[in-house]
């Protein structure tokens, strides 16, 4: 690297190649990641979107090194593309909110396949992927919450060029590798909210690691772009950073703690198969419910208070359809009115047409922060739930953090049975799902063949 200020691209790229100690608590955390996304894609291998997927590319695949859910082997792209967009069918994958991403839909497909291409082991898988979280963590740091609130799927935009800095590790690519890889994602970095409730939003998940694979075998290559593209005049962040963003500081090297960011933020695991903008409300009037004993037929109305751009992301006040209802507050908090908790079954187009549930999509309002207050925020703010009662009781909780989120994680217990719920939904036999539970809890353990065998 040049002896000058580095780029920001040239900086996390140097980081990604000479990181080679992570602690005992990131291991564990990007193989709960690891695991629950396996888990997300068993469950979502049957979805209409996965099936697309398959089916227009299914010229390609047959002949490939690494596992499509679907069936079969293809190449590593394809095998990423595809399983991606399984990751993220069901939107019951993980949020990393370093990053405002669901990280782990495009990390684990991408590095699950080009570590089958490459004969890596598992350890070598894990570590690209904490490299990967830290490097999507970086690059948010420039751009949100604005570019997310401007309407870009972070997980399609940050989240391929993070990725891509995991796969190229995984190459085996120096720093200077690296970041041309990066530099050749940003210019395949898409993908908009205004799809969200329908199937090109997981689409997008798939895209972003199939692009993260072409762009760092692209930069094997030989292709080469502007390093500074995250920040140059017509960049990254003035095409991409919203109305208010926020750049990197000019001193890089001493502007990041020596706290990951899988540390710092963690992963969350998501308790419902639905938005994650939905998730802190679900909690609320699943805990009013518990603690002040009241059913559904007892309420008069609920007002939910979200940021803007969770607002945004909830366009469905009617939703026609299962896609619809994973981005409806009203049918989400419907559900959790009237039931103990949201299962996948609950997220199918005979579902959403039940009388009983549709009868109470009216109760709820939603509202939204006022922009000053969402500016002036020091972190994420917090969801607001208010039920009143037909007795006249007014009840009011405020949730910071879901249920999964690294302050209230799932136990052991709790993991197990999210991924033996999947794998029920998706058809799989009880002791294949066991067996697998197995096999995904410990990814780092495995060994190059088991790796080239994973899925099968």
């Amino acid at each position: 690297m040049r002896n000058e200020i580095m780029t920001v691209i040239e900086t996390i790229a140097d980081w990604c190649a000479n990181a080679t100690s992570f602690s005992p608590i990131a291991i564990e955390r990007a193989e709960h990641g690891f695991c629950d996304t396996i888990g997300c894609i068993i469950a979502g291998r049957k979805d209409p979107a996965t099936l697309a997927a398959a089916r227009a590319f299914e010229t390609r695949a047959g002949g490939g090194s690494s596992t499509v859910v679907s069936g079969g082997r293809a190449d590593p792209a394809i095998a990423a593309l595809i399983n991606g967009v399984a990751a993220h069918a069901l939107d019951f994958d993980d949020n990393f909110h370093g990053a405002t991403t669901h990280a782990s839909a495009v990390l684990v497909p991408a590095l699950l396949a080009m570590a089958q291409a490459l004969g890596r082991d598992g350890r070598q898988m894990i570590e690209a992927y904490i490299v990967g979280l830290e490097a999507q963590a970086r690059i948010s740091s420039g751009v949100n919450p604005s570019h997310y609130t401007a309407g870009w799927h972070a997980t399609s935009t940050i989240g391929c060029i993070g990725t891509v800095a995991a796969v190229a590790r995984l190459m085996g690519l120096n720093r200077d590798g690296i970041a041309q890889a990066m530099s050749i994602a940003v210019s395949m970095a898409a993908g908009v909210k205004g799809q969200f409730g329908t199937p090109v939003k997981p689409l997008h998940s798939g895209l972003a690691a199939r692009n993260a694979i072409e762009a760092a075998q692209l930069s094997a290559a030989g292709m080469v772009g502007r390093l500074d593209v995250l920040e140059s005049r017509q960049g990254f962040l003035a095409l991409y950073g919203g109305d208010y963003p926020k750049g990197w500081p000019q001193d890089r090297s001493e502007s990041r703690s020596n706290e990951l960011a899988i540390e710092r933020f963690g992963l969350t695991a998501k308790r419902h198969p639905c938005c994650g903008a939905t998730h802190r409300a679900i909690d609320a009037i699943l805990d009013l419910k518990r603690d002040h004993d009241f059913r559904a037929e007892d309420v008069v109305s609920v007002n939910a208070t979200v940021t803007e751009a969770h607002a945004r992301n909830l366009a469905y006040s009617r939703p026609d359809d299962e896609m619809q209802a994973r981005f409806s507050m009203q049918y989400t908090l419907a559900l959790a009115l009237s039931q103990d908790s949201l299962r996948l079954s609950d997220f199918t187009n005979a579902a959403v047409r039940r009388a009983d549930v549709r009868a109470l999509l009216p109760l709820t309002e939603l509202s939204v922060y006022d922009q000053a207050t969402e500016r002036a925020a020091a972190g994420r703010l917090p969801h607001r739930v208010i039920v009143t009662l037909k007795d006249g009781r007014r009840l009011d909780e405020v949730r910071q953090a879901a249920k999964g989120d690294v302050s209230l994680p799932f136990s052991p217990d709790e993991r197990k049975v999210k991924f033996l719920d999947c794998a029920r939904f998706s058809g799989l036999p009880p002791a294949e799902a066991q067996e697998l539970f197995v096999r995904s809890s410990h990814p780092a353990a495995l060994d190059a063949l088991d790796l080239r065998n994973f899925l099968l």
